[in-house]
């Protein structure tokens, strides 16, 4: 193989050792996990947002977010709950770029994925522990899931993964809610085998060991949007295009028929001030019709400090260095008009 062994990382149970999660974060999660199941299986009516940073590149801003969250979540309590977005991993289509806090703990220094593994856990434990949060993160290498199977409380699998076996197969093995996206091409039937996939038990290879999962039944949809065979962003977040999942979900036998809407990517054309709207739209959608409304948990915001974003190496405090994302300012107010908004 063209490869230089570089040197044998820990095993994800000798990093949890070091850093440990304590009895009463353990406990949080475990209320909260029960919470966001209840939501999924459509015994909660409330309403997720899966909210935050396209990418976890700073932890002091991060954090900075994440406490911001947890004083608008008090005043929201009774129709939203919040799950962060802490995304220590970022996929590149072209390989190129900053490929998130895994790979590059310091954005303006080389990779080291040993220091990364200690970042991302201790970035997910102080948002637990500081701020009672368990978080979402992409599962972009499976194998590294572990590494904080303790503290997340949502996984969500790329449009770029969600044919990939592993991915579906580990997906099938996750006590935790995963959402699958619509792949970049738009086609539903893709996201929906994804779905089935994972809420099937599968025997497969996993870090070196034989394992059966059991299935996982809060497996579910992200509607993320596409790009057409002209390179066009094409929305799939409309009324239209919800009652079409809601028919695709009707006729597969599927449990827990569930879906997030992706307010950006494709859905936005990255136009990341659109999300206000977009966010806006699908509750209304939610509110006209009752399917929908059954349908829909939540929405998938990308939020941070400051509006838009950055290169790497300009140090604005608090801003995206990698997808544009809505500012402070402009989230707090967007939370506040959905729980008006929410029926």
């Amino acid at each position: 193989m063209n490869l230089e062994f570089y040197r044998k990382l820990p095993v994800p149970k000798q990093v949890k050792s070091h850093y440990p999660i304590t009895a009463d974060m353990e406990r949080v999660k475990t209320e909260r996990d029960a919470e966001i199941k209840k939501i999924f299986a459509g015994e909660s009516d409330k309403f997720m947002l899966i909210i935050g940073p396209c990418s976890a590149d700073n932890s002091e801003s991060v954090l900075d977010y994440i406490s911001r969250l947890r004083k608008v979540q008090e005043k929201v309590a009774e129709k939203i709950l919040i799950i962060p977005r802490i995304y220590t991993n970022k996929p590149r289509t072209t390989g190129e770029g900053y490929k998130g806090m895994l790979h590059q703990p310091n954005p303006d220094e080389k990779p080291d994925m040993l220091k990364g593994i200690i970042a991302i856990r201790d970035l997910h434990l102080s948002a637990l522990r500081d701020y009672g949060f368990t978080c979402a993160d992409e599962m972009l290498y499976p194998d590294n899931h572990r590494y904080l199977s303790d503290l997340l409380a949502y996984v969500a699998v790329g449009a770029r993964s969600v044919e990939n076996q592993q991915h579906r197969l580990t997906a099938s093995g996750l006590a935790i809610p995963v959402g699958m996206k619509n792949p970049t091409g738009g086609d539903l039937s893709i996201m929906m085998n994804g779905i089935k996939a994972a809420q099937g038990s599968h025997t497969f290879i996993y870090r070196g060991w034989e394992v059966k999962s059991a299935g996982n039944p809060y497996a579910h949809a992200i509607m993320r949007g596409y790009v057409d065979y002209a390179g066009k962003s094409v929305s799939n977040y409309h009324y239209e295009d919800l009652l079409k999942l809601y028919d695709m979900y009707a006729s597969s036998g599927l449990l827990n028929p569930s879906a997030i809407v992706d307010t950006n990517h494709a859905n936005s054309g990255k136009k990341y001030e659109e999300q206000i709207r977009i966010a806006k739209d699908v509750v209304h959608s939610r509110n006209c019709n009752g399917d929908i409304k059954r349908l829909v948990k939540g929405l998938m915001i990308e939020s941070y400090i400051e509006d838009g974003a950055q290169g790497v190496g300009e140090h604005t405090y608090g801003k995206s260095i990698t997808d544009p994302c809505l500012g402070w300012e402009k989230t707090e107010k967007l939370i506040l008009d959905l729980a008006d908004q929410l029926k």
